[in-house]
């Protein structure tokens, strides 16, 4: 990969406090084994769980890939103890409704419902549910319903704004991915 096309897949998503921490030990060792960083969320469940997202570049994540990145990881996180106490490690792929943190994400599932979360608000907004239209430059574009509008509207959200975005997944749309269909828009 170049590194224009590195750069424009870096995840615009960056986790604070001790699940950045644990981020910068893990995103090295991801891109050793070929994988990339999603997400780490860092939990009080099971007596304290940090939670590392990840998968292939086309996407995909086996139980056997999981296996192997806690086997190389688990050394560095406790070499440089970024935890406080005891932790489960739990590794992951991204799931049904995955979190979208590069903008190939979007490009990925054009056509598909995702909410956007905004670090500040745009004309009175930081939320939106929409369906994935494109990816243009250095945004988003969701077609969303407006309360008092009778058409849907497209907006552009730019990725240096988004603080959280992920896939919603409603009922047709799922039974037409999965038999291969399409479903009725």
């Amino acid at each position: 990969m170049s590194s224009v096309a590195a750069d424009e897949d870096r995840r615009f998503v960056r986790e604070t406090g001790p699940e950045r921490a644990v981020a910068d030990l893990a995103e090295p060792v991801l891109d050793e084994l070929g994988f990339r960083l999603v997400r780490v969320k860092i939990s009080g469940r099971d007596g304290g769980t940090v939670q590392i997202m990840a998968e292939r570049p086309d996407g995909q994540m086996s139980v056997d890939d999981c296996a192997t990145i806690s086997r190389r990881l688990s050394p560095v996180l406790d070499a440089y103890d970024p935890m406080p106490g005891t932790y489960h490690l739990e590794i992951s792929s991204p799931g049904i409704d995955r979190p979208l943190v590069r903008s190939s994400d979007f490009a990925t599932w054009v056509g598909h419902d995702a909410k956007v979360e905004l670090k500040e608000a745009v004309d009175g907004r930081k939320r939106f549910k929409g369906r994935i239209e494109d990816v243009v430059g250095e945004e988003v574009h969701l077609k969303i319903e407006l309360e008092g509008s009778s058409e849907p509207t497209i907006i552009g959200l730019p990725f240096s704004l988004i603080s959280e975005a992920k896939l919603t997944i409603d009922v047709d749309t799922l039974r037409a991915d999965l038999s291969g269909g399409d479903a009725a828009h």
